[in-house]
């Protein structure tokens, strides 16, 4: 199975068809867990039926959408039987807060506790039992796409080196690599194809669906004719940064080129675009606000009763935002207050000792980012986007990572896909890593990708996810 896009954001197929299901397997819970309560008085049933579907409907995305914020939806998630039961019994208490909410807010929608414990039952029933089914199925060779690599060289093998995992390799199988104009081969314990028959035929021979080039020298190595035969033979054909960015959702800087920024897809700006996402931030922060402001107000008393109350508890640290613009970003204090006595910029460490007992609790629940709300508000920030960084970091990074600058065109955010995908960073290194998912975002960003953010940023905070 492949990949499909919704709104610009590939989404692997089998997981598509995962929630679909269990989108129709929530609706039917409620219908039946309706049945259950009232399987003694069907008068009464027959009575409130026209009045369910609706409250189906709601309940099934609310459901939908825990499941997303605990990550039961990522293809990369490599997690046993006991973590995958953690994560639904997760979902479905998010599921009960997220539908309390929704009769506090629309009252129209409330509905008899009875009927909502025995749905609640039910749906989780049918979510053992669609996910046992799954995690059967998933991993099934005859549903996977069928992959020939074109090239064994230092590109084929990188590529292969970041999807060794089979957790990697949910949606598609290296059937083989093949070797073009004497290639060296640098792919271990590979397929390597050495064929006389032209590559339109060795693909239909081995039944690929799609073909990823891969090659070191494409000036001097490329069969264009034959890839334009197997193009119009319906296998799909695709260069591997493009291949990478649909399968790992980021964009791998060891294969993209000025060019491949210039003729791809994406990177897309629109007054349109702007507006709705600065009205998004808007009233998402808000809202935000509105709920957190008491935890805010804690955590500031329990930093003063740490360090006394003449301390400050907000910290203020300067940024690069958009367009290279520094701002003023706002946290709640987790480190001491002589963090930095020197006055040198240094990266957080794993249990860097100049964390504070609150700020070890904080930074893990992500309660010091909550006063950039403010920021959001002010403008120099947005809900979603890269993490800001500072600017003796970025003069540094910017050197001696290439694209770096890429991630300065859109605001930065509190959540961020890069944030998904990969731990706290500290160091270039971990720099780069990182913009490879910012640069994702960057091309691929849309309400709805943000939308999904939020919800699966959910998930580092419950789980505790690259914090440092």
């Amino acid at each position: 199975m492949r990949t499909v896009s919704l709104f610009n954001h590939h989404v692997h197929s089998v997981y598509y068809l995962l929630a679909v299901i269990e989108g129709l397997l929530f609706i039917a819970a409620f219908y039946l867990g309706a049945q259950l309560y009232f399987l003694q008085e069907q008068a009464e049933m027959a009575e409130h039926i026209t009045s369910i579907l609706p409250r189906a409907l709601v309940f099934a995305l609310v459901s939908l959408a825990a499941m997303v914020a605990v990550g039961l939806y990522k293809p990369h998630l490599r997690e046993g039987s006991s973590g995958v039961l953690l994560r639904l019994m997760s979902a479905f208490v998010l599921t009960i807060l997220g539908m309390s909410l929704v009769f506090y807010l629309l009252p129209n929608l409330h509905l008899w506790r009875g009927v909502f414990a025995q749905s609640l039952l039910v749906a989780f029933v049918f979510s053992l039992l669609s996910r046992a089914t799954f995690s059967r199925l998933v991993d099934n060779e005859q549903l996977k796409s069928r992959v020939l690599v074109l090239g064994t060289g230092w590109r084929a093998n990188t590529a292969l080196g970041w999807l060794r995992r089979d957790s990697d390799r949910r949606s598609f199988r290296f059937v083989g690599f093949v070797r073009s104009n004497g290639e060296p081969v640098q792919v271990e314990g590979q397929n390597i194809v050495e064929s006389d028959v032209p590559l339109e035929a060795l693909a239909d021979s081995l039944d690929i669906d799609q073909i990823v080039v891969a090659l070191d020298d494409r000036r001097n190595a490329l069969p264009i004719d034959a890839l334009v035969k197997c193009r119009l033979a319906g296998i799909e054909v695709l260069d591997v940064a493009t291949f990478f960015e649909r399968e790992a959702g980021k964009i791998m800087l060891d294969f993209v080129s000025p060019s491949w920024l210039v003729f791809s897809d994406g990177f897309k700006q629109s007054t349109w675009r702007q507006a709705s996402k600065r009205l998004f931030d808007i009233v998402a922060s808000l809202a935000l606000l509105m709920i957190v402001w008491p935890v805010m107000m804690l955590t500031l008393l329990a930093i003063w009763l740490e360090d006394g109350f003449g301390t400050p508890a907000i910290y203020r640290q300067q940024r690069v935002g958009l367009y290279g613009r520094v701002f003023d970003l706002l946290k709640l204090r987790s480190m001491r207050v002589d963090a930095e006595g020197d006055g040198k910029a240094r990266w957080a460490a794993k249990n860097d000792g100049r964390i504070t007992r609150v700020g070890s609790v904080i930074r893990r629940l992500r309660i010091d980012e909550l006063p950039q709300i403010l920021n959001i508000l002010r403008g120099d920030m947005s809900l979603v986007g890269p993490r800001p960084e500072r600017p003796e970091f970025v003069r540094q990074l910017e050197q001696g990572i290439p694209f770096y600058s890429a991630r300065h065109q859109v605001k930065p955010g509190i959540a961020g896909w890069a944030q998904l995908h990969y731990p706290y960073g500290a160091s270039e290194e971990d720099a780069r890593q990182k913009l490879q998912y910012e640069l994702y975002y960057i091309k691929n960003h849309s309400v709805f990708l943000d939308f999904m953010i939020i919800l699966s940023t959910t998930e580092v905070v419950l789980f505790g996810e690259g914090v440092r």
